[in-house]
Order: structure tokens, then C-alpha cells, then sequence
């Protein structure tokens, strides 16, 4: 077996070709550029059974590109425990690349998955969003700190940047028409500048992501689960990609690093805190889900009500665990295609154990979810209808006297019963006032007597 290893560099990379059998090896150095590489796998790694490389920057399109050639490819996480050398006299590019020819041989290696070129490009797409917002909320924390350093006051949380802006804008002035005691003015007209920029942009990229959701079914049926929005549904989107690459919930979990460290030794043997791995923008936009979840999914509710048990030290815990579940369930659904189903979801619950009624009752009655496309069609049918309704009231007379009708046997018919009726005695108010004031002291004279 030949195997064509890469130790890939940001300018020049180290090309190993092994040989299995006879352990044979020999090395190449070329430019990191498509071309170069074109060439090393027309010629050297033409007889080649495997090209390995490791996972990087540049190892997207070098897979690609062995690919092209009908060439087996594996692409190794340097992070598993196989690649951690202790020990090591001596580190160089040629060495590297053996190691990678050897492990392969053997197969110590661990493949990642690597998905398709318009898949990289969404998922770069999403965490580019996220860099934008940290870049905006850098900014404001920076023009905060000049106003606080000077002792300005503005408003706080998002009103400073909608009603509060003119204020903050009253200060701001050109950098070359400053005067030396008041040049953070200038500074300022130029933050404000970035932000507006910066505002802007992520509101084009928030408006791409939302024209690319509407036509993928993925992030459509992620979306029907309450509490889990749309760059909730982007983000585990982008992460999953292929569900049945994961054989089952757990390995999904330990993806998401959302699954407790082990710590075993003889008899001993505990659970520390998640161990963290993976997409770390994932697991935050998942934590946050699962408080979001607890107002709006009954369900979500009883989980956490469960496993918090009313205790304060458990709440993050029980949080954690929640969003677990969460991500769980969302790879559940992208592996069988199907929507949040309540009916669902009480049946998987009650193959575990009992479920509270109060909870299941919560569920069943539970309806679909609405995304802000349906939320805005349901309020403009609302609003027709109660526009057409007024209109039907007013067009519809509203007389309650009614008009005597023309035949005369009918009034003689209304008229007798009317006539058979006696007429009651109406009492007087006045009597029955005067009656009232009067009593008390009548009452006492017919005592005495």
C-alpha cells in the first residue's frame, strides 16, 4: 500500500510517499499553490492508494483537488490523541509528514468529515455573521468607555443606539477641526462611521442567510421547534451537515462537547464538567436556546423543572442538559426527515417512565409553531377580517322601534294578547321614601303606648 502523505504549510508544503511494505520513503517539498499540487498528484501520487493530509485552513480545496484526480483521501484531526508525541528531540516538516504515512498505515488515524464546497461556504457565511456582531459590540463598548472617561451620560442597553443616538451624535465632530483638549471627539465621529458601516453589512448578510433558509428544508424543519429561531437553525445546520455520519445521540453530544469529562482510575471513577470539544460558537448559540426554550416549549419546561429538582445549584446544570437534549433532537429530525411533532415527543417521553398529565395535557394541546412570515400573514387575515366584519356592522340598520305591518289581521292578533295581560300597579318612589324616613319614630310611639 502507498501512501502519499501532506504536511501542509501557509507557503510550502513537505509531500512523504511511503511505502507500507517495503517502508521505502521519499520526500518532496513544493509551493502550497494549486498548481504545484496539481502536478504531485498527476506524478507522484499517481500510484498512490491514500493521500493523507491533516485538517487545516488549505485542506478544503486539497482534498478537492485529489478528489478530482479519483484519488482516496483522508483528512486526520491533529487534536486526537494518536498525533500527541511526548518525548520528542527533534520536530521537522519531513518528520511530520512520516508520522502522518505511518499512522495512516496503521490505522490510527481518525477521519473528519469534510463537506462539500458550497456547504464550507455557508457554514464561513454563518460564523462570518457572528464576527460582525462581536465587531459591532466591541465598538459600542468603545464609544461607551469615551463618554464614561469623560463623564457624559447616555442611555443604556440598545436605547442608546436607536432613541439615545442623537446625543451621542451631538458630540461627535471631524478629527481635523478639534482642538487639542477635545480630539476623543474626532475619534468618536470615526467609530460611529465603522459602526454605521459595519450595521449595514450585517444586515445585507442577515438578509442572505435569510433568502438561503427560506429555500433549504433543513433549517425550515429545525425551525418548528419552539424556542429554536432561525440562526439557532443555521447554526446546527451548518454544524451537522450529513446527520447519519453519527451512529447515535451520544456521539452527537460529545460533538457539541456538551457531554461531561471522565475521570477513571481503578475504583475510582467520577465526572468532572463538559469537556468542551468542538464548535464552541454552537454550543453557545445551543445554551442560549435552552433559556429561550423554557417560555415558549412546555416540554423544555418539564425537562428542566426535572433536573434543576427546585434547586439553585442546579440550574446551570440543568440548563447544559437541556440544550443537550436540544441538539439531540435537532440531529433526531435531520436524520428522519420530520417535524416537531408533540404527539412525538410524549411518546419517546413515556418510554423512559411516567410523564406528569399537567406536562402531556401541555403538549398535546400545543400548536405548530409559526415562523414571522406565517406570524405576518395570520395578523394581516386578522386584520381583514376585522375590517370586513365593522363593515357588515355598518351596513346592517341598527332601528329597534318596529314599524306597524300593513295586514291588519296581525295586529288584531298582537293586539289581543296584549289586551288579556293586566296591567300592573306601579308604586310610587316618593311613598316609598317618605315611608323609610318615617318609621323609627313611629315605631317608638306605639312602643310607649
Amino acid at each position: 500500500m502507498k501512501i502519499l502523505a501532506l504536511d501542509l504549510g501557509k507557503f510550502n508544503s513537505v509531500c512523504c510517499v511511503y511505502d507500507s511494505k517495503t517502508r521505502k520513503k521519499t520526500f518532496l517539498t513544493t509551493p502550497t499553490k494549486r498548481e504545484h499540487l496539481q502536478s504531485v498528484f498527476q506524478n507522484e501520487g499517481r500510484l498512490a492508494d491514500l493521500v493523507v493530509m491533516e485538517s487545516c485552513g488549505p485542506s478544503g480545496w486539497i482534498n478537492d483537488l485529489a478528489q478530482s484526480f479519483e484519488r482516496n483521501t483522508l483528512v486526520c484531526s491533529t487534536n486526537e490523541e494518536a498525533w500527541r508525541w511526548a518525548n520528542v528531540k527533534r520536530k521537522t516538516d519531513k518528520d511530520d509528514a512520516l508520522k502522518l504515512a505511518r499512522m495512516a498505515a496503521m490505522g490510527e488515524l481518525k477521519s473528519v468529515h469534510m463537506p462539500s464546497p458550497e456547504h464550507r461556504e455557508f457554514r464561513s457565511l454563518v460564523k462570518y455573521r457572528k464576527t460582525l456582531d462581536g465587531r459591532i459590540n466591541k465598538t459600542k463598548n468603545t464609544i461607551r468607555a469615551w463618554f464614561v472617561n469623560h463623564g457624559i451620560e447616555i442611555d443604556k442597553g440598545d436605547k442608546a443606539w436607536h432613541t439615545g443616538r442623537k446625543r451621542i451624535d451631538s458630540f461627535r465632530k471631524g478629527i481635523q477641526d478639534c482642538t487639542p483638549d477635545e480630539l476623543w471627539k474626532g475619534q468618536l465621529d470615526i467609530e460611529l462611521t465603522i459602526l454605521d458601516s459595519l450595521t449595514e453589512q450585517l444586515d445585507t448578510i442577515v438578509k442572505r442567510l435569510e433568502e438561503l433558509g427560506k429555500n433549504d428544508e433543513r433549517i425550515k424543519r429545525l425551525r418548528t421547534i419552539p424556542g429554536v429561531g432561525p440562526r439557532t437553525a443555521e447554526i446546527l445546520v451548518a454544524c451537522i451537515d450529513a446527520p447519519h455520519r453519527f451512529k447515535n445521540g451520544r456521539q452527537v453530544s460529545a460533538y457539541f462537547g456538551l457531554v461531561p469529562r471522565q475521570y477513571q482510575s481503578g475504583e475510582t471513577d467520577r465526572n468532572g464538567r463538559i469537556t468542551k470539544r468542538g464548535n464552541p460558537l454552537a454550543r453557545t448559540i445551543l445554551v442560549e436556546c435552552a433559556w429561550a426554550s423554557l417560555r415558549y416549549n412546555p416540554w423544555a419546561k418539564g425537562i428542566y423543572e426535572r433536573i434543576c429538582g427546585k434547586q439553585k445549584t442546579r440550574k446551570k446544570k440543568a440548563g447544559i442538559a437541556l440544550a443537550r437534549k436540544i441538539a439531540v433532537i435537532a440531529w433526531a429530525m435531520l436524520r428522519d426527515e420530520k417535524d416537531w411533532e408533540p404527539k412525538r415527543m410524549v411518546e419517546v417521553t413515556e418510554s423512559y417512565g411516567e410523564m406528569p398529565d399537567k406536562l402531556k395535557e401541555s403538549l398535546l394541546n400545543m400548536k405548530p409553531k409559526e415562523n414571522s412570515d406565517q406570524r405576518k400573514a395570520r395578523l394581516r387575515r386578522e386584520a381583514r377580517q376585522a375590517k370586513d366584519a365593522k363593515q357588515t356592522s355598518k351596513a346592517k340598520p341598527t332601528n329597534k322601534k318596529t314599524r306597524p305591518s300593513s295586514n291588519p289581521s296581525s295586529r288584531t292578533e298582537k293586539a289581543t294578547p296584549q289586551a288579556t295581560k293586566p296591567k300592573k300597579k306601579s308604586t310610587p318612589v316618593k311613598s316609598a321614601t317618605k315611608s323609610r324616613s318615617k318609621p323609627r319614630r313611629a315605631g317608638k310611639l306605639v312602643s310607649r303606648d
